[in-house]
């Protein structure tokens, strides 16, 4: 099962979505989102959170994303959070780049992890390397690590490894997609992950023209991340089914929150730039005790995510 998108869970209305659509696809936490001790999304922890999809269809590959020191929202060495994650998630992104910018030692600390890791549960599966938003790995780069990866371990160690992210142009700011699209890198390095047998990723796909990912998938992409824009279409489904003492308050709970900060410029003006700032950080605040949910909304947030889904996939 290697589905061809994988969808972060923003909301419970979110891998609701991704439980009811025909075709299977993959949920990938981050560390901020679902953890072994908590998360913003629905107070789900590791274990409930990969209960209850299971309880509710058996084909959704769930991966933590981003897993490792750091990741979380506290500094750490992401060894406690990980081994939970050996006992529940099909798979774990084993991701030391945030700490480890060398790629010597961004190698060391991948192969601590997936050492330990098969010691805890044999079966576990791994997706190595990063996004280009934590370190850029160029194809000559890329190629580097994973030479260094597969001198270093057996063969049993080598099958545990599954998908390889690469890099062609992608970062997030606010709601944009700011990167530059970078055709020869994502050519190349399709090659060089095919060469160890590894299926490829790439993050942060979000807010795409859909064109560019067909033309991504034509050329070789197997797989695409996309997380905040779902969160962001929920969330203007709310805004839009709002009144005014509603989203007053919605947007006085993202602006406490302070979430919204690491995805703004310099100049953005969190008093002017209202609704800009709830699209950007609404998500992190629906399980929030003081967020009032328009109620009725949940099948209209289904198709709107459906939609979203089939327009990618078609």
């Amino acid at each position: 099962m290697n589905p061809r998108l994988f969808i972060g869970p923003m909301s419970k209305e979110i891998v609701d979505a991704v439980i009811d659509f025909p075709w299977p696809l993959g949920l990938i936490p981050s560390r901020r989102q679902v953890d072994h001790e908590s998360g913003y999304v629905n107070g789900w922890v590791t274990e409930t959170f990969c209960n209850y999809v299971r309880s509710k269809r058996k084909d959704i590959l769930l991966v933590r994303d981003h897993g490792g020191p750091n990741q979380g929202y506290k500094v750490d060495n992401g060894i406690e959070s990980f081994l939970i994650d050996c006992q529940n998630f099909d798979m774990i992104h084993l991701d030391p780049f945030k700490r480890f910018k060398a790629i010597k030692d961004a190698v060391n600390e991948t192969l601590k992890f997936m050492r330990m890791g098969l010691q805890v549960n044999p079966n576990i599966k791994f997706e190595i390397a990063t996004e280009e938003a934590i370190k850029p790995l160029p194809p000559e780069k890329l190629s580097s690590f994973l030479k260094r990866i597969y001198s270093s371990t057996t063969k049993e160690e080598q099958d545990s490894i599954k998908y390889c992210v690469i890099q062609s142009g992608t970062a997030l700011r606010e709601n944009k997609n700011i990167g530059s699209y970078k055709k020869d890198w994502l050519q190349k390095s399709i090659k060089i992950v095919e060469e160890y047998g590894l299926i490829n990723k790439e993050h942060n796909g979000d807010y795409l023209e859909t064109s560019l990912i067909r033309e991504k998938f034509d050329l070789g992409l197997h797989t695409i991340n996309i997380a905040p824009e779902f969160g962001q279409l929920q969330t203007k489904i709310y805004w839009e089914n709002m009144n005014q003492k509603q989203r007053t308050n919605f947007y006085k709970i993202c602006l406490d929150s302070g979430r919204w900060k690491k995805w703004v410029d310099e100049d953005f003006d969190p008093e002017v730039d209202v609704e800009a700032l709830v699209n950007i950080c609404g998500h992190y605040v629906f399980s929030h005790p003081k967020f009032n949910k328009p109620e009725g909304l949940e099948e209209e947030i289904k198709t709107t995510i459906h939609n979203r889904i089939e327009e990618i996939l078609s």
